[in-house]
């Protein structure tokens, strides 16, 4: 890499603000690291990228998978409840999960909220992109399955939705 690309790629990397960057070629390797600022959680932003690679690109998954709950999960009080009618809506990407815009911010949803197909029910950061998550089924949000600003794993389930309330 010629000192002309380093530095052009040195201020994309500053102007994106990442806060990690590894970069290997051939048998040159790189990786930059930005100042670390507990508890800042940046606010989201909207990146348009005209010809991602396809290895960067967000995958096309869906976020809620319409296949029922098939086990049965225990409450607080001890008991059993079903949750055979209920729906997941799942995580369609590896990243930070956040119930809401900001810290400031209330979440999208929370436990007894109705949801329509398309309504936002959190973001999940990927890379320093904030991603948000809409619903592809309408009902009742029943439980929120991940703490706030968790990793979640691709398919990993965000909410269970009782699609008859």
């Amino acid at each position: 890499m010629d000192p002309k690309q380093l530095n052009e790629l040195l201020r994309l990397i500053k102007k994106l603000d990442f806060a990690e960057f590894k970069m290997t070629e051939g048998d040159f390797s790189m990786t930059v690291r930005s100042e670390y600022k507990p508890g800042h959680v940046p606010a989201p932003q909207i990146v348009s990228m005209a010809a991602a690679p396809a290895a960067m690109a967000a995958p096309a998954a869906p976020a809620v998978v319409a296949a029922p709950v098939a086990d049965q999960t225990s409450n607080d009080g001890g008991e059993t409840e079903s949750t055979a009618n209920l729906l997941e809506i799942r995580s369609p990407i590896v990243g930070t999960f956040y119930r809401a815009a900001s810290p400031d911010k209330p979440p999208y949803v929370k436990v007894g909220d109705s949801v329509s197909a398309g309504d936002v029910v959190c973001i999940v950061e990927a890379m320093k992109l904030f991603n948000e998550i809409e619903s592809e089924v309408s009902g009742k949000i029943v439980k929120v399955l991940i703490e706030e600003a968790k990793p979640v794993e691709y398919d990993q389930v965000l909410y269970l939705v009782d699609p008859n309330a």
